[in-house]
């Protein structure tokens, strides 16, 4: 892959077995190369030193790492380990329950909270044999799209420490970037696992709304109707894995979706076939001139692994953000705290307390009215999928800007929303349920990676790992490291 520079010289990948994939690590143990012990290891030495430079870690658990990855040794010297993801390491956003650790979810007012329950995501991944190193780090109850919080601070990109890692789900790709181990669990209500995912150069999927159960909740159960819980990953097929194990129907949720579960297909095959509609800017966003680059050179690399791309887009109104989104988010994220005092609040951040009042200051009316909107983008996605088998778009309209900041103003001379307008085609996907990856495309003259977005109609995770595996074998971003993971 070259940036759009044309920078092509390959750095050399990190020696430590935290920075193999999940098909890496399980093909090592079948060959008796190393054992589970070995590799948690190496993933909490790579997590220090991430740790020091990029502030992704909340709290660790290592010592309860090292005591599972000893009973999974046994278990494999013994031949009797079990389960897709046995001895794979593994990350858990803060906002995503483990019992037994504290899950502060970037907040003041939950310094004292443990739950006493796994979610289903993590007890799907327990039950696989995967090895729970760490929570990562959030923004406060994921409001924005950076991981800083008022209780772990800013959490940087390795790619530059001086710039943000994105958000809400920092830790999580900023630990994945940096060869911290396979596999992270974000979740994503605006944008919170593709933007940081974006940013940080890996690959990061939301799934279909509904189809990963987020029960028993996040702390607290913010982005009622849009948030998502998917994998970040290094690798599609490490992705496509990670789904296979954690989705699935939970009572709990009532947005759970019965699906029987399935197997994706991630060989790298011709997209002939496959119908691609193609939008640099869904037809009002603002984009920086080198997102813009990179997103016509994967365009060319779509088109001549066979996709039959065209211009096309949902035709959303361009006062979606003002409209619909935030009646609906702000309102979601006030209801969360509703119960919460004064007292409770005082030492949360300013921006988070502004999208609280202004949640409080939704009228039933308007938020009901903003659904009816919400059902009209949806319409949109409707047709667009009669024509098309997938859309992609830039994941975000700008690179990685300098850490400790919620958002740009400015995109490429125009006025935006600084705290959604520079990533305005996430949040779209999320109003709609959608699933959606992004995957890096590029860099732009900084060395900051640059991310395509691809989206299909719901339940269709198979296009988008088709596309995607695909594009990866074209364009094999894996083989690029920040200069932090090799130090």
């Amino acid at each position: 892959m070259t940036d759009v520079s044309g920078r092509t010289a390959l750095p050399p990948a990190p020696a430590g077995l935290g920075a193999l994939s999940a098909i890496e690590i399980m093909a090592g143990y079948r060959r008796g190369e190393f054992t589970p012990r070995d590799v948690v290891e190496d993933t909490i030495a790579a997590l220090q030193a991430a740790n020091e430079i990029c502030n992704a870690v909340v709290t660790p658990m290592y010592e309860q790492a090292r005591a599972e990855a000893d009973r999974l040794t046994k278990e494999m010297q013994a031949g009797d380990a079990k389960g897709p993801l046995a001895g794979v390491p593994v990350t858990i956003k803060d906002l995503v329950f483990v019992a037994g650790v504290p899950a502060y979810g970037g907040s003041p007012m939950n310094q004292a909270f443990v739950p006493d329950v796994d979610a289903a995501v993590v007890s799907a991944l327990k039950a696989a044999g995967a090895i729970v190193t760490c929570k990562t780090t959030t923004c406060e109850s994921g409001y924005k799209l950076t991981a800083d919080s008022p209780i772990t601070g800013t959490t940087r990109n390795p790619w530059n420490p001086g710039r943000t890692s994105g958000g809400s789900s920092g830790g999580a790709a900023a630990a994945v970037a940096a060869g911290c181990g396979p596999i992270a669990i974000g979740t994503d209500g605006v944008g919170s696992i593709r933007v940081p995912s974006s940013f940080c150069g890996v690959f990061g999927l939301k799934p279909t709304f509904g189809l990963v159960p987020r029960s028993p909740g996040f702390s607290p159960p913010s982005w009622a109707s849009l948030a998502h819980t998917g994998p970040i990953t290094r690798t599609v097929a490490d992705a496509a894995l990670t789904l296979e194990v954690i989705a699935g129907y939970d009572l709990r949720d009532p947005a759970s979706l019965p699906v029987a579960a399935r197997r994706f297909n991630t060989n790298a095959e011709p997209l002939n076939g496959i119908r691609i509609g193609a939008s640099v800017d869904l037809g009002y966003a603002a984009v920086s001139p080198e997102v813009r680059a990179a997103f016509g050179k994967a365009l060319v690399i779509l088109d001549a692994c066979g996709a039959q791309v065209t211009v096309d887009d949902p035709g959303l109104d361009p006062g979606i953000l003002e409209h619909t989104l935030k009646p609906i988010a702000f309102t979601e994220q006030a209801a969360a705290v509703e119960t919460k005092s004064t007292v409770d609040l005082a030492s949360s951040e300013a921006d988070y307390l502004d999208v609280i009042r202004a949640g409080r200051r939704v009228s039933g009316t308007d938020y009901i009215e903003a659904g009816y909107r919400r059902g009209q983008a949806r319409s949109g996605f409707l047709k667009l999928f009669e024509r098309v088998d997938a859309l992609v778009t830039p994941t975000v309209a700008v690179t990685a800007f300098e850490a400790g900041r919620i958002g740009l103003d400015t995109v490429d001379g125009s006025k935006v929303d600084p705290h959604l307008g520079w990533s305005p085609f996430t949040w779209p996907i999320n109003l709609a349920g959608l699933p959606a990856a992004t995957l890096p495309c590029g860099f732009d003259r900084d060395g900051m990676p640059i991310g395509l977005q691809i989206v299909a109609s719901w339940l269709d995770e198979p296009t988008i790992f088709r596309i995607a595996a695909t594009f990866e074998a074209a364009q094999p971003w894996a083989k690029f490291w920040p200069q932090m993971a090799l130090r």
